[in-house]
Formats: structure tokens, sequence, C-alpha cells
């Protein structure tokens, strides 16, 4: 059996906590389920990362920065309409095929609002920097105009909330949507 190093088991451990908290939260995690998960004792994950609040962040960083990534790839090379619909498709099939992304994207938001709630401001301050990072990737295929990255955003938004709901696609609240923005298909539950 080959020994993996720390970074590589750092990773497996940010891949883990992403489908733990998308399936139960900040809050409805423990760091145990995650250990588990990975196959280490909680003692080193703890030397991974200081806190669950570190892994939390870790991953939700990883989530926005994998949204970032398939929004950047699916514009590459292209402007306003074409890269809109480029980027929702691309989001579209992404959260289709990978659930756990778009209920880790739902549970950081949930967190920061809890964590701010609480007093706690710092975690909403890495969310929002990693959400405007998200923008700026929309804005400059979108021609850097504000009112199309904000329905953009806010289509994403839309879409986010319906699929998390289990709104079907043969719904009639994705009637109003642009085609991209549809969700094709079956959802998995």
């Amino acid at each position: 059996m080959v020994r993996m190093s720390a970074d590589e088991r750092r990773e497996s451990v940010i891949r883990a906590a992403m489908s733990e908290f998308a399936r139960g939260g900040y809050h409805g995690t423990s760091t145990e389920a995650i250990a588990k998960r990975v196959g280490v004792s909680q003692p080193y994950l703890f030397r991974l990362f200081p806190g669950k609040k570190a892994i939390f962040l870790a991953a939700s960083e990883r989530c926005m920065d994998d949204t970032v990534r398939t929004f950047e790839e699916a514009a590459k090379g292209l402007k306003g309409e074409e890269a809109l619909h480029a980027m929702a498709n691309a989001y579209v099939k992404v959260i289709a095929e990978r659930p756990e992304r778009l209920m880790m994207q739902m549970q950081t938001y949930v967190a920061v609002a809890a964590a701010e709630a609480e007093g706690d401001h710092g975690f909403g301050v890495a969310v929002r920097a990693g959400w405007m990072r998200l923008w700026d990737t929309v804005h400059l295929p979108l021609g850097a105009d504000v009112n199309e990255t904000t329905t953009f955003m806010a289509y994403g938004m839309l879409v986010n909330c319906l699929v998390a709901m289990g709104f079907a696609p043969e719904d009639r609240v994705w009637e109003g949507m642009y085609p991209s923005a549809r969700i094709k298909g079956r959802l998995e539950k």
C-alpha cells in the first residue's frame, strides 16, 4: 500500500468534508464522520486542520473554486450571449451530475448566516471573497455589464433553490428560465 503525503491526505479530507458537510451542514456533521470517511483518526485530522471550522472553510473554498473553474472553462474564448449560455449549460450539468456541489454551496450560505448571527464575521468575509471571485469570473465574459452579471447570478441562485427543493425539470417553475438555465431530464433524488 502506497502511503499518502500530508498534502494528498489533506486533499482527501477536503473531498470527504465536502460530501459530509453537503449532507449534514456545519452543525450536523461531526469531524468523526469526516475522519472515518477518509480512514484517519480525529487527532490526525486535527494535525492537518486546526479545527472543524477550518475544515468547513477549506471545503467551502474548494466548492467555490470548482464553480469558478467550471465557469472559466465554459466561457473560454467566448463573450456575451455565447458565454452566458455556455456557463449556464456547464453549471446546470455540474449540479445535475454532482448534487453534492450544489448542496455544499447551499450549506455554505446557511453557515455564513449562522456564524454572522453568532457574531463570527471572519467566516463570512472569507466566503464573500470567494463569491466575489465567482462574480468577477462571470462578469468579464458578460461584457463587464453589471446588469447582465446580476441577472445571471440571480438565475443561478434560483436554479440552486429549485434544484435543492427537488423541482422536476418538467415542473412549471422552470418555464420562465432561459433554456440553458433549465435542468434537463430527471433529477437524481
